[in-house]
Order: structure tokens, then C-alpha cells, then sequence
């Protein structure tokens, strides 16, 4: 008589990682959210690898939740994206479940886990491995110069203000841009008085500063077009859509905006789309605080240039006013509407 041997087929497993600095910590669940095991590994190339051959090591993993996908564990959701494994990102652990059974990594780890299996984290991590990640790092780059050439142009326009009267006289009046040209011309001699020659090495390194970070960001903007333009064209072919502002957008989408499963999706992470804020009888929405701010205040610039130049928006403002609408509201619609056109044309691979 024959005998029947029934295989049981390998089981998928579900993993969860907190990531830090030096270590990250990964626990493993079965397909029924038991607890497998846990493990540290070192959050360096070395120790990333081994932690998804031990992942792999339990069977086919189902997905992986990582917690910080934008910071320490990009490096890891990149490997565990080419390896094949369906990536979640997850948020910071239930803030119930920290009440009840306080803090530590591996907790975190298995939260994660759990996260991703009950698919109360469903959101696919940013890839981070193509053009849009290179315009990400540029704009972190040009975001930090703008910043500290506004403040330099501050100090330089206030140390003015109490420098001695021929240097105050000499700086007053002068637009930003000549200010630099004029701060970085100064010729402090030793000699003169302290207060003076104190004045103007101050002067002259602030405007030397202003003058180099006008040619970084020079270098910056040349990249960015080109790398905006060779990745969105069409996304740059809509009213009041610039290099800078597409940049915005195609930061926040990623270079995998197909992870996005729909537009109000799109929408909801641009922090456009309503709220619901009901109660009982009472039916309303609310402002949507959330999202990305970047992008948000990328479609409120659009918004605002269509606003003063695009005939079409114009008119449309004018009937929303005559409705009773608010500048404020009108807005927020606007906003809703243009994210729905830049939704459409977001490059997919």
C-alpha cells in the first residue's frame, strides 16, 4: 500500500526593525504574529546584510516593517528593497501600547512587526535610489544655504546699523545684493581704532560668505534643472510649476510614486485634503494640518502664482468670492485641485 507524505509548505514570515545610529534591532514573526526571534545587528553595510540573511533564514519573508526609513534606516530599506522584500514603512510605535509596556528597541522591533502584518502601516518606503534622491540632498543643500545667506545679510545690514557714522553712511541704503559686494570690499588696517577695524573684518568675512554661497547656490540651481527637468518635464509644463517647486513635489512623491495607491492618497500626504470632524447630527470637515508641509507649501505657491496671472483661476476666484468664499478657503480648494493635476503627472516607472 502507497504511502502519502503531506509537506507542509514553508511559511511566510513577517519581520519589524527599529533602526538607530550604530544598532538596529529586528524581531520576526510567524503568519500568525507569534514572536520568532529578535536581534541586534550593527547599523553598518556588514551588519545590514547579515541582518537580512537572518531574516530570510526563518522562510519567505512576507514584509518587513522599518521604523525611520527617511533617517537611519534608509540604508536598509534600500538593500532589503533589492532583495526583493515588500518594505513598510512604519511610524513611531502605538503610543497606547509604549503606556502599557514601556520602551526598549526590541519592543519597538516587534511593534514594527506587528505594524506591518495587520496593516495598520501600509505604506510602501520611499526607494531612495534614483534622480529624486539626488534632488533631495541638493535641496537639503540649497535650503541650508539660503538660510544662512539670509541670516548673514542680516547681521551684515545690523552691523551697520551701529557701526561708526562713515561705515554706516557707506552700507545705508544699499540693496542685498550690493550690500554683499560692499561688506566683502571693506580693507580693515590695524592702527585705527578697535571698534572700526573690528567692524570691518566682521563686514568683509560676512560678505565673502554671502558672495560664496551665491555662487554654491549658482551650482546648486544648474544640477537641479537639470535633474528636475530630465525627470519631470511635463510636471514643469503646468502654470506657476518652477524647478524649485517641482523639486518639492518630487521629494515628497519619491522615486517610486507608484507606492502611492491613489489620488486622494496623493492628497492626504500633501496635507490637502479634509478631515472628516463629525459627531452625532453634526457633519464637517476640518483644515488637514498633517502631511507633508514642504509640499504643501509647494501647491500654496503654485496656488498663489495662478491666482495673480492665470485668467482661468482668476475668474474662478471671483465666483468663489462672490459665493462667500474666503480668500483663505479658496485657497485650500485650489490647492486640492492642483494636487490632483500633479498627481497625473508624476513620472512612473
Amino acid at each position: 500500500m502507497a504511502m502519502t507524505i503531506i509537506v507542509e509548505p514553508t511559511r511566510a514570515v513577517t519581520g519589524g526593525v527599529d533602526t538607530h545610529l550604530d544598532v538596529h534591532v529586528a524581531a520576526v514573526l510567524d503568519e500568525i504574529g507569534g514572536l520568532l526571534a529578535t536581534e541586534a545587528f550593527e547599523a553598518n553595510q556588514g551588519g545590514e546584510h547579515r541582518l537580512v540573511r537572518w531574516l530570510g533564514s526563518f522562510g519567505p519573508l512576507a514584509r518587513v516593517g522599518v521604523e525611520g526609513t527617511g533617517s537611519y534606516g534608509a540604508g536598509l530599506a534600500r538593500l532589503l528593497a533589492a532583495s526583493g522584500v515588500d518594505v513598510v514603512e512604519v511610524d513611531r510605535p502605538n503610543r497606547q501600547v509604549r503606556r502599557r509596556q514601556g520602551k526598549t528597541d526590541t519592543l519597538d522591533a516587534i511593534e514594527a512587526a506587528r505594524a506591518a502584518q495587520s496593516g495598520r502601516a501600509a505604506g510602501r518606503a520611499k526607494s531612495r535610489d534614483g534622480n529624486v534622491e539626488a534632488i533631495r540632498v541638493l535641496v537639503v543643500a540649497r535650503r541650508s544655504a539660503r538660510t544662512t545667506k539670509t541670516k548673514s545679510l542680516n547681521q551684515i545690514r545690523h552691523l551697520g546699523f551701529t557701526a561708526p557714522n562713515p561705515l554706516r553712511e557707506r552700507l545705508s541704503g544699499l540693496t542685498a545684493a550690493r550690500l554683499a559686494v560692499e561688506a566683502a570690499s571693506m580693507r580693515p588696517r590695524a592702527g585705527t581704532d578697535a571698534v572700526t577695524f573690528a567692524t570691518k573684518t566682521s563686514l568683509r568675512i560676512l560678505g565673502r560668505r554671502v558672495l560664496a554661497i551665491d555662487a554654491e547656490l549658482v551650482e546648486l540651481d544648474t544640477l537641479l534643472s537639470a535633474l528636475v527637468t530630465a525627470t519631470a518635464p511635463r510636471l514643469l509644463e503646468l502654470h506657476g510649476v518652477g524647478i524649485h517647486t517641482a523639486a518639492l513635489l518630487l521629494v515628497t512623491a519619491g522615486d517610486n510614486p507608484q507606492r502611492l495607491r491613489s489620488e486622494a492618497s496623493w492628497a492626504h500626504l500633501c496635507g490637502v485634503s479634509p478631515i472628516q470632524a463629525s459627531s452625532g447630527k453634526v457633519t464637517r470637515h476640518r483644515l488637514n494640518r498633517g502631511g507633508d508641509r514642504q509640499a504643501n507649501h509647494a501647491l500654496w505657491r503654485i496656488a498663489l502664482t495662478r491666482m495673480s496671472s492665470d485668467p482661468r483661476t482668476r475668474v474662478y476666484v471671483e465666483r468663489r468670492t462672490a459665493d462667500g468664499k474666503s480668500k483663505a478657503e479658496i485657497m485650500r480648494i485650489l490647492k486640492r485641485y492642483i494636487a490632483r493635476e500633479v498627481f497625473a503627472l508624476l513620472p512612473r516607472n
